[in-house]
């Protein structure tokens, strides 16, 4: 058994961010003291790993817990996606440090940077999102689209490309302008109206993965033009923090 404390300091994990994990059901500790001391065990301990690494995939709190919760829950998966999202975070690290090293040894001979290309690792991140379709999105996305047509989810698929064709229209003005929140507000509606109830949580992730995964980018700066992509991720930032 180890008490809060210990746990912090052997995860690294804050003592209040343990304590708003209980807080909120994601990580409750498996017992209590009568002194009110928060202790943790093997079991605990397991699913703190867990958590983590999807925290790594920046998967919201939510929706982590509805995963770890869920009767279909795959712990060797998940640990196998863990293996493989840090061995390519190591990967980009070791180029990082030979590029470093060659600028040390001989200067700047030429202007490379691919070095600094984090795409592998984007996108491997939003494939590990996509396989853990167990959320209540992903589950009423079933259910919405389990009797429509090729045609149907074709239809619904253009709707959404005319929200970013609509963006690219507006690459001149500013991603906080009353016409790009606009535009994030009508892409929120066709999300709900189409897929699944698309709140700002799911809306923000979404967000990051447009930019973050380099074939939605691609897809996106297809439809609205260059540049679509990133503008679109700025606007959706400010209209979720707003």
């Amino acid at each position: 058994m180890l008490t809060v404390n210990e746990v912090s300091k052997r995860t690294g994990v804050s003592v209040r961010t343990l304590h708003y994990y209980d807080q909120i059901g994601l990580l409750h500790p498996c017992d209590v003291t009568a002194s009110n001391y928060r202790l943790y065990d093997d079991t605990t301990l397991e699913r703190l790993q867990h958590i983590l690494l999807f925290r790594e995939l920046e998967f919201p709190l939510k929706e982590i817990k509805e995963i770890l919760d869920c009767s279909s829950f795959d712990k060797n998966k998940a640990l196998e996606q863990q293996i493989k999202l840090l061995q390519l975070k190591k990967e980009h690290l070791d180029n990082l440090i030979d590029l470093a090293l060659e600028i040390k040894m001989i200067g700047v001979k030429k202007l490379d940077f691919k070095a600094f290309d984090t795409s592998k690792i984007d996108e491997y991140a939003a494939e590990a999102k996509a396989s853990w379709g167990q959320t209540e999105a992903y589950k009423e996305f079933e259910s919405k689209s389990k009797n429509d047509s090729k045609e149907d989810f074709g239809n619904a698929t253009t709707l959404l490309m005319q929200n970013f064709v609509g963006f690219g229209m507006l690459l001149e003005e500013s991603p906080e302008s009353e016409s790009a929140q606009n535009q994030v507000k009508a892409l929120q509606n066709t999300i709900t109206a189409n897929f699944y109830n698309c709140t700002n949580e799911i809306l923000s992730g979404l967000g990051q993965m447009y930019t973050g995964d380099s074939r939605f980018a691609e897809n996106i700066d297809h439809a609205g033009g260059e540049g679509t992509a990133a503008f679109v991720g700025k606007a959706i930032k400010y209209y979720c923090t707003k």
